[in-house]
């Protein structure tokens, strides 16, 4: 029986970053060996271990084979002869195929090292093209080592177009796309993400609201970047600079969608897009089945962002509208995360990067004025139409925040 290190913690020191998990591969034993070991068995469809007191995760070392369309078409193997060069065989990319001995000596078949130094995410083997997860692995190491200068490789991305003209895309379960998609979002730059998955199209395939946007061109004065592909990738990247959580940066992803349905004859404007893009992000939420959370800020931000851009312009009725839309006032964290994802999409243009928003103060000062307000001394003095005393009272507030920022 021998125990190695693997997987995202070897490459993760190799690279001098820390890693938080630590997996191992035993081989030489069996189940019954590690039971007996006082190692906790958990793994559904092959044998995995907790270690009595780490609580590491340790598999047997095993094979796969194919054996029907989808990530989850595979028959595993494990067995006391099976070696450890055939369990790493069946692992992903080179830089995940490396195994580090209790000694602190790498094991290394596949290159894995070299293409670490070289900076190239590669496929281990052909095997890659039978899981089509992989597709989505890729982009999303892509996204998270960027910064380093990881490529793919041009063998790599060859089998990666094969997997997306192949249909096999299409079996994957929501759940795992959705997954595979969240996690590269939260990357330090997720917008490599999609220009590898678009890259061999896969994008076009999983996500074709987000495919469409690209070439599809805005007003150069408001938008020196044109294509409007490129700007949503430029919001998704601002997001993710200022580490902002998930729903936010699905959010800056989904905002604009309904631009790529803009008739020709309209561009470079795109009137209606607010709700075309309300109408698309239903769509793409029920077909990867996206949580509640992500797909509430993403709608409201698809529909509102226009009016919170011009939150120093308007009146004092389209602003509680747009407040009492959001539910400004009964979920407060959720409108300030609204307004930091509009504060995304108007650094996420060319040249305005750091230009400054004054919309956001506000937006946020607003939201203060109307929560000042004692609804239930009107709701008593006004029973015979609460509704419509507290409405009146919430304009006649926002109508002196409009009134103050008039007069500055």
């Amino acid at each position: 029986m021998r125990v190695y290190e693997v997987g995202g913690s070897v490459r993760d020191s190799l690279l001098g970053l820390e890693s938080q998990d630590h997996d191992y591969v035993v081989v030489g034993a069996t189940p019954e060996e590690m039971v007996s070991l006082g190692y906790k068995p958990v793994g559904a469809d092959f044998p995995v271990f907790l270690h009595p007191a780490t609580h590491a995760e340790y598999a047997l070392a095993r094979t796969e084979r194919k054996t029907a369309p989808g990530y989850q078409g595979f028959v595993f193997h494990t067995a006391a002869d099976v070696t450890l060069e055939e369990d790493l065989a069946r692992r992903d990319f080179t830089i995940n195929a490396i195994a580090r001995d209790t000694d602190g000596t790498l094991i290394d078949p596949y290159g894995g090292v070299a293409d670490i130094h070289a900076r190239v995410l590669r496929h281990v083997g052909a095997a890659f093209v039978e899981d089509p997860v992989r597709v989505l692995r890729a982009a999303r190491f892509a996204a998270r080592f960027a910064k380093l200068g990881f490529q793919v490789a041009p063998e790599t991305k060859t089998l990666m177009q094969a997997i997306a003209t192949s249909g096999e895309l299409d079996h994957l379960v929501p759940e795992r796309v959705w997954q595979e998609l969240a996690r590269g979002m939260m990357e330090a730059t997720p917008s490599k993400m999609f220009e590898v998955m678009r890259d061999c199209g896969a994008l076009a395939r999983l996500l074709p609201e987000v495919d469409r946007l690209f070439g599809v061109p805005q007003s150069a004065k408001s938008h020196p970047e044109i294509d409007t592909g490129i700007h949503v990738m430029m919001v998704l990247d601002y997001a993710a600079s200022k580490n902002h959580a998930l729903p936010i940066r699905f959010a800056a992803l989904a905002h604009d969608l309904g631009k790529g349905t803009t008739p020709e004859k309209f561009w470079p404007r795109h009137p209606g897009h607010e709700e075309s893009s309300v109408n698309l992000v239903d769509r793409l939420c029920d077909r990867l089945r996206i949580p509640g959370e992500c797909r509430d800020l993403a709608r409201m931000t698809a529909r509102w962002h226009g009016e919170a851009h011009s939150a120093l312009q308007i009146s004092a009725v389209r602003l509680l509208a747009m407040m009492d839309a959001t539910d400004a006032l009964r979920r407060p964290a959720r409108y300030g995360d609204f307004v930091e994802a509009c504060v995304c999409d108007h650094h996420g243009r060319l040249g305005f990067e750091d230009s400054p928003y004054p919309q956001k103060d506000f937006l946020l000062a607003a939201l203060s004025k109307l929560q000042s307000l004692d609804f239930s001394s009107i709701a008593k003095a006004n029973v015979d139409d609460i509704p419509g005393a507290i409405s009146r009272a919430k304009l006649e507030q926002l109508q002196r925040i409009v009134e103050e920022r008039k007069a500055a």
